[in-house]
């Protein structure tokens, strides 16, 4: 009678993530060889083995009967004298696989194999994960400037990725991009203190490995403060003193009004002024601020300031902190001719009657 069989092979495992496999079909044989009481041209004498026939498709592949070696299988039927009784058959596949068969062989009778082999064949896709994140940030900035953080992700599946960005300290304030790759951090208040972007990707797949962390740091320069000067507040030439309290009593109204200011007035002699001519002018100064204006005397320093053409005063407003203002005086003492004090009192002018 006529038999056949169809037989698939066994699969090997993968490890691989993410690997979807087709397979084919691997091995396939079968049993077509008609069983007699004897083999054809020899029913006449006695036979004392049984017979098995193996062919594959394609040949070459190892060969083992009871676990001896049998050479390599052929294209074409081989034809193997076994003693009656049960063998083992094992044909080495070349996935490393093997086929293997326990037949009954009897006398005079012979069993036919037919493996037809397939390579598996697979189709592979690799996984994306995981990928690269980098932040690129400025080194420093300046209290004040905003922080551009840009995330370069190096990701080459489909699916849409999600940005999840954490700042630190609290106090930097997210302006814009939370969602995206880049954003864009205020530093406002934060000198001397450093400004940290955390950024967490992941795909959705919810796969810890295309879950991706990254992070970047920005120094925050404190900004200097602009130095505290002192401010011209008037300057003019001392001719007549009634002109010269007008301008003190500006004075007096502007320390009023800046109450932490302190007023430095430098007053120059002229070139042919009196000795001593600066001192006097600066005691008469005080003097009227004090008394009539009611100016503490400890926000007014009087500086003689040398000399110059004429009688001259510089007045400045000076706040804490600031450095006192220099004279400028346009003539040496060797360039200075006082006047000659007088010799005689003046008389005294008389009244009209």
């Amino acid at each position: 009678m006529n038999r056949k069989i169809f037989v698939a092979a066994m699969r090997p495992n993968s490890n691989l993530i993410k690997v979807s496999i087709t397979l084919l079909i691997a091995v396939s044989f079968a049993l077509v060889c008609t069983s007699s009481t004897a083999y054809a041209g020899a029913k006449k004498k006695k036979v004392k083995y049984g017979q098995i026939e193996i062919s594959t498709n394609p040949g070459g592949f190892p060969l083992r009967i009871d676990g001896q070696p049998q050479g390599d299988t052929s294209s074409t039927v081989r034809v193997i004298e076994l003693q009656p009784g049960h063998h083992n058959i094992e044909i080495v596949l070349p996935n490393g696989g093997r086929w293997v068969r326990d037949f009954d062989i009897e006398r005079g009778r012979k069993v036919c194999v037919n493996l037809n082999y397939h390579p598996k064949e697979y189709t592979v896709t690799k996984s994306p994960c995981p990928y690269p994140v980098n932040i690129s940030a400025p080194v420093s900035v300046n209290d004040g400037d905003l922080i551009t953080f840009t995330a370069d992700v190096a990701y080459n599946g489909s699916a849409p990725l999600n940005y999840t960005w954490t700042i630190s300290p609290a106090e930097a304030r997210l302006v814009s991009g939370a969602g995206t790759p880049t954003i864009t951090v205020d530093s406002t208040g934060l000198g001397s203190q450093r400004v940290t972007a955390t950024l967490v990707v992941d795909d959705g797949s919810g796969d810890p490995v295309c879950r991706q962390r990254a992070q970047a740091a920005t120094n925050i320069v404190s900004k200097t403060p602009p130095p505290v000067e002192c401010r011209p507040f008037d300057q003019f030439p001392s001719i007549a003193f009634d002109d010269t309290k007008a301008r003190l009593d500006n004075l007096a109204v502007e320390l009023q009004n800046s109450p932490d200011a302190t007023a430095y007035i430098i007053i120059y002699a002229g070139r042919t002024s009196r000795t001593g001519q600066a001192d006097m002018l600066g005691r008469r100064t005080i003097d009227y601020l004090t008394t009539a204006r009611g100016v503490d005397a400890r926000r007014i320093v009087i500086i003689n300031g040398g000399y110059r053409d004429t009688d001259f005063i510089e007045i400045w407003i000076c706040p804490p902190g600031a450095k006192p203002p220099q004279p400028t005086p346009t003539l040496q003492p060797s360039d200075v001719r006082p006047a000659q004090e007088r010799t005689r009192p003046r008389k005294p002018r008389r009244r009209s009657e």
